[in-house]
């Protein structure tokens, strides 16, 4: 999909009516149901989830939602109850789950919209069982084991008895256990698979108690492409969905997915300068020949990362430039040198390499950063618009 194509619609990312000045997310919701398609295929799993957190990385949590559901996905994953209630809200009735809450989590809102709850302690399942209790209805749980990540999960000495606590829950009749789940620290084929054998200890223990979960989980985008032990019958899949790559040796097209947002800003004034002229703040950039620059509509404010500064490629008019001087709040230049441009001309920061643009790995290795960061940052100003 080229710039040139349909934009559907927009949807700013904060309040307030669209932006004058160009700050567009540009995004392809076609190719998020091909990176759903061509991920089912490489894990060959019965069920996969896509997690949409963080309002869809950075891409809108609920067109995302509804693409990924187009595409094949059978599960959609969010962080707390508030994303879990937004995507109810909007008409969304797939099987959902969120995993993270505070200690005043309201467990019952969540039963009520048919929300299945990660739980991580035996506190959150005593929760759980409590509200389901209240309202005379079965909670749906995923218990959560840490199996090395040393974030939020079951730790190992507290298995056995959080397992026979939710076997006594769902004797009582309030508590299923739908899955059993943990998270891979991705930090290596070796500690891959100590946590599989800890995942696979942690189900054993379940078993023992009477524990039998429908879905067992382990598994994100990197795990369901390269690690085919942690697949089992449900994965994660989260930055491949948007078309990014999680791997330091692969790119997107190695894996056959597709970068979905493109995120470009405008041109807002050109104007030719001499030689030894200083750019930006603090002149860490000057000129070192006559040269045109051109005035880009975005900024620090919008998540562009300030580290980037003189680091950066952009794309205007199908050329590469470099990001020219310290990136400000609001905007940043563009040392053309010898070429020009309009005011109104698109400035690309990042899309699919494979049109020609810089992608956001590109941008990542400038800010010393993670694809993953680029996208999830973009700040409220900037528009979504669905491209087709």
């Amino acid at each position: 999909m080229t710039l040139g194509d349909a934009v559907a619609d927009a949807e700013p990312l904060g309040d307030g009516a669209p932006a004058m000045l160009r700050r567009e997310a540009r995004i392809d919701l076609a190719a998020v149901s091909r990176n759903v398609r061509r991920l089912r295929e490489l894990s060959g799993t019965p069920d996969a989830m896509v997690v949409v957190k963080a309002n869809g990385y950075g891409h809108g949590a609920v067109r995302v939602a509804r693409a990924a559901l187009a595409g094949g996905a059978t599960w959609l994953g969010v962080v707390d109850i508030a994303e879990a209630l937004a995507l109810r809200n909007a008409g969304i009735d797939a099987p959902l789950l969120c995993w993270l809450h505070g200690a005043d989590g309201d467990f019952g809102v969540a039963l009520d919209a048919r929300v299945d709850v990660g739980v991580s302690s035996a506190g959150q399942l005593r929760a759980v069982a409590a509200a389901a209790r209240d309202r005379g209805v079965i909670g749906a749980v995923h218990i959560k084991v840490d199996t090395g990540l040393g974030r939020n999960g079951v730790v190992e000495t507290e298995w056995r008895a959080v397992f026979e606590d939710a076997a006594a829950f769902e004797k009582e009749g309030v508590v299923r256990v739908r899955g059993v789940f943990s998270h891979l620290a991705n930090a290596g084929a070796d500690e891959d698979a100590r946590q599989v054998a800890a995942f696979e200890l942690a189900l054993a223990t379940a078993e023992v108690a009477g524990v039998r979960p429908d879905l067992r989980h382990l598994a994100s985008t990197a795990g369901a492409v390269r690690v085919p032990e942690s697949r089992y019958d449900m994965v994660r899949l989260g930055i491949g969905v948007y078309g990014l790559s999680p791997f330091d040796d692969a790119t997107s097209a190695d894996l056959g997915l597709t970068p979905a947002l493109t995120l470009v800003g405008g041109v807002v004034s050109v104007k030719r300068v001499p030689a030894g002229t200083g750019v930006s703040y603090g002149y860490s950039y000057r000129t070192t020949s006559e040269a045109n620059l051109a005035l880009v509509s975005l900024g620090y404010a919008d998540g562009i990362p300030r580290l980037a500064s003189n680091r950066a490629p952009v794309s205007i008019n199908g050329r590469r430039y470099t990001v020219t001087g310290r990136i400000a709040m609001d905007q940043f230049v563009v040392d053309m040198g010898a070429d020009t441009c309009e005011v109104g001309d698109d400035v690309v920061l990042f899309g699919d390499p494979e049109t020609g643009v810089p992608s956001a790995d590109e941008w990542a290795d400038a800010a010393e950063t993670i694809n993953y960061e680029i996208v999830t940052r973009l700040g409220g100003r900037i528009e979504r618009r669905y491209v087709s």
